[in-house]
């Protein structure tokens, strides 16, 4: 008989028989939880499988086959003895030994007695002792011949055990057999089943808090087999192991100019940083402390990459330098690539990168919406960025050298965030700046240092010697102060402050058409700023018939919309589809995979628009994406028509391009008036061109006296609002407008004073 003793440590579970303190076994309860207990659970889970065993759910009834063999081999005798007991086991389980069957016979009957001085007949005793037997036989048999030896078999239970496994585990436990019951719920049931706590002790810790949720045995044997799994994937691991920010004193830069031997002594560990750093402690002095910076890196003789804004896509030619197979699971990927990331100048280099990207692909595989497909592709992005900057990096490395990667304004998608954590785990200093703190880096790691300073400041680049430094003074800090005070959410906008803008076209009645038509932008309702974007309302609509009939008066109200910022198309079409437009034998060139080339664009020799500020180009060719992708033209993907809009936009009058230069966001927007007063058809052309011109920002008017069709008869939707003023009107010639007077109506002011005379 074994003596069940208090558990004072976790791990003298583990221990021989001989090497414990006061011998004996232990038989605990867990109701509660800490990363202690986890991996407590998680090698114990290990022990119980090898050398005993592991039960998920409740220790299945005896069933008839069971019952009839059990009988057919030991027939029904039953006696409540020690000897009888001793000789039905060496018959029932002959591999146990003599000691072993001595020990659970007697350990049968004390439970057994128990149980008949509690009030249970014969009958119930006898049910009881063929239940153990059975349950020995077919659930513990791996363990009975093992109970009592110096290696102390094993039984991990999950849930609430009831009585009669409770006895059955008594037995075991006495017989010499460590057991744990992990109670997900707690205490009470089984304080039901023992009220006297007389069979197991509750094992605490300080620190213990409840099960994690949905925590059971099944996900521990995953979590085992990814972990062997892992192992397996790595095959070698590598020497040295990353020390990564446990050193610093969180100064930021200084930090990362801290000399090798200033940052640890141990030899199987390199000391790295991995720091961002958003905002600016001083905007005057922080473009001096960067260079300064870079100039102390060069002088140390450490290797440096900077990368300003975001980190170019691998091209066509490095994606195919990635050797790679067809692969039907993702750890056969993984071992395939990692095994291909290569450094013939050092074995320990070479066994820390292969590590590191395993460590970064198998966190990204555990991503629910992650297929194989997507995972080679983030791993192929990742082998050629190392691949890219691997020389510059790591030319001529050896142990303890530390190399840096500064990302300036960059990290813009999740990839280039991968890729420097990626570069955090081998022996490279990784420093994420950025002093705009407007834009979002997407990088969230545990390891990551993070320093925020409450000043912002927009930086292009980062200052080098090799670049031209702009140092700022004083005085133009205070006046970019000044504009922030004054410009910033007060509803005053400095001239050109907006580079980006939408178009909203705006639903009205007739009347407010005039009334909308000469009010700035700002004014107008749902003008709205959000971050660097203007939300302009526009004008887009067509006014169908004459007013009472009244030609004169119709003619004078189109003249008073004239201002100066205004395209007048007077006769229909505007532009034809027969006239001189040099860019249709180019735009094939233009349109490729379903995106605009924008870069081949502005690089081409018939290109009309390079003289234009950059952010309007870029408004223009963005705009112009957004009318194909959109589909709002008849025809596009379909015939062709794609290629008519490229044309048609990209070769506007000097007219359009120079109201689009001076167009400010915020302020007066550019109009165009385009009267149709006859059965003429209107062209494809003239129909794109309003569509664009409502997306870059002008108000859009169409006259259509007549009521006929115009150029809606090439959209796909309804994004010209109608309204339908009086009769119809025909055979009308557009007259000279010099000759024609505006019929405005006096202002508020006017009327006032009129009717105070």
């Amino acid at each position: 008989m074994c003596e069940r003793k208090k558990l004072q440590n976790l791990n003298d579970y583990f221990l021989e028989l001989k090497d414990r303190s006061e011998g004996g076994v232990f038989f605990c309860r867990m109701n509660g939880y800490n990363a202690e207990i986890g991996r407590f659970i998680q090698k114990y889970f290990e022990e119980a499988r090898k050398f005993g065993v592991v039960i998920e759910g409740k220790i299945p009834n005896p069933n008839e086959q069971n019952l009839a063999y059990y009988q057919e081999i030991m027939g029904t005798d039953f006696q409540l003895s020690v000897g009888f007991f001793h000789q039905a086991l060496k018959k029932w389980l002959p591999r146990m030994k003599e000691h072993q069957q001595k020990s659970v016979s007697v350990a049968l009957y004390d439970t057994l007695d128990n149980l008949r001085k509690a009030g249970k007949n014969d009958n119930m005793l006898r049910n009881a002792y063929i239940k153990f037997m059975c349950w020995m036989y077919y659930k513990f048999e791996r363990i009975v011949n093992c109970l009592g030896e110096n290696k102390v078999p094993k039984i991990l239970y999950e849930g609430d055990i009831s009585y009669y496994e409770l006895l059955l585990f008594s037995v075991l436990s006495n017989a010499g057999c460590d057991i744990v019951l992990l109670q997900y719920k707690g205490d009470q049931n089984y304080r039901k089943t023992d009220s006297a706590m007389a069979f197991s002790e509750e094992f605490r810790m300080p620190d213990m808090g409840s099960f994690p949720e949905h925590f059971n045995l099944r996900k521990v044997r995953e979590e085992l087999q990814k972990q062997a799994d892992r192992k397996r994937l790595y095959r070698t691991e590598p020497k040295l192991l990353n020390c990564t920010n446990a050193w610093i004193q969180g100064k930021g830069l200084e930090d990362i100019k801290t000399s090798t031997l200033g940052r640890g002594s141990d030899p199987n560990l390199f000391y790295n940083c991995f720091i961002r750093i958003c905002g600016v402690e001083d905007k005057l002095t922080y473009l001096n402390e960067l260079y300064q910076f870079h100039l102390e890196l060069k002088n140390s003789e450490r290797k440096v990459v900077i990368v300003d804004n975001e980190i170019l896509k691998p091209t066509m030619e490095e994606i195919a330098a990635v050797h790679r197979k067809n692969y039907s699971t993702k750890d056969q990927m993984l071992m395939d690539l990692a095994a291909g990331i290569q450094y013939g100048g050092n074995v320990d280099l070479q066994q820390l990168m292969q590590k590191a990207f395993l460590d970064i692909m198998i966190e990204l595989s555990e991503m629910e919406c992650i297929n194989l497909n997507k995972l080679m592709n983030k791993a192929v992005y990742l082998i050629c960025w190392l691949k890219r900057y691997q020389s510059k990096l790591f030319l001529n490395w050896k142990k303890g050298n530390i190399s840096c990667m500064i990302c300036f304004n960059g990290c813009k998608s999740e990839t280039e965030a991968m890729f420097y954590r990626f570069l955090a785990k081998l022996p490279v200093d990784v420093l994420l700046l950025h002093p705009n703190q407007n834009e979002v880096c997407p990088l969230k790691d545990n390891a990551l240092y993070e320093i925020h300073y409450n000043e912002s400041m927009a930086v292009e680049k980062f200052p080098t010697e090799d670049s031209q430094i702009h140092m700022e003074t004083a005085a133009y800090h205070a006046e970019r102060e000044l504009d922030t005070l004054m410009y910033q959410d007060s509803g005053i906008y400095r001239n050109q402050q907006y580079k980006k803008a939408n178009a909203v076209s705006l639903k009205t009645t007739y009347e407010e058409l005039s009334i909308l038509w000469n009010q700035d932008l700002l004014y107008r309702p749902n003008f709205s700023t959000i971050n660097d974007l203007v939300n302009m309302p526009v004008l887009f609509a067509k006014v169908s018939g004459v007013k009472d009939g009244m030609v004169q008066q119709y003619w004078s109200g189109i003249k008073s919309l004239f201002t100066k910022d205004l395209i007048l198309a007077k006769s229909v079409p505007y532009i034809r589809r027969e006239d001189n437009n040099p860019m249709k034998a180019c735009v094939t060139e233009f349109w490729k995979n379903g995106r605009l080339c924008k870069a081949k664009i502005k690089s081409h020799k018939l290109y009309q628009y390079g003289a234009l500020r950059e952010e309007m180009q870029e408004h223009i060719l963005e705009k112009l994406e957004d009318l194909i992708e959109q589909r709002t033209i008849r025809g596009t993907f379909e015939n062709g028509t794609e290629y008519t809009i490229l044309s048609t936009v990209l070769n506007l009058n000097r007219e359009i391009t120079r109201l689009l230069q001076k167009f400010d966001f915020t302020k007066k927007n550019p109009k165009f008036i385009y009267i149709h007063t006859t059965e003429e058809v209107s062209s494809l052309e003239d129909a794109i061109l309003a569509a664009f011109l409502n997306l870059v920002g002008f108000d859009v008017l169409v006259f259509a006296p007549t009521g006929y069709q115009s150029i809606e008869k090439y959209f796909t939707q309804k994004i010209l609002e109608e309204h339908q003023i009086g009769e119809y009107v025909y055979d009308l010639t557009t007259p000279d407008f010099r000759n024609i007077s505006s019929n405005t109506r006096p202002s508020w002011r006017e009327r006032l004073f009129k009717r105070g005379r």
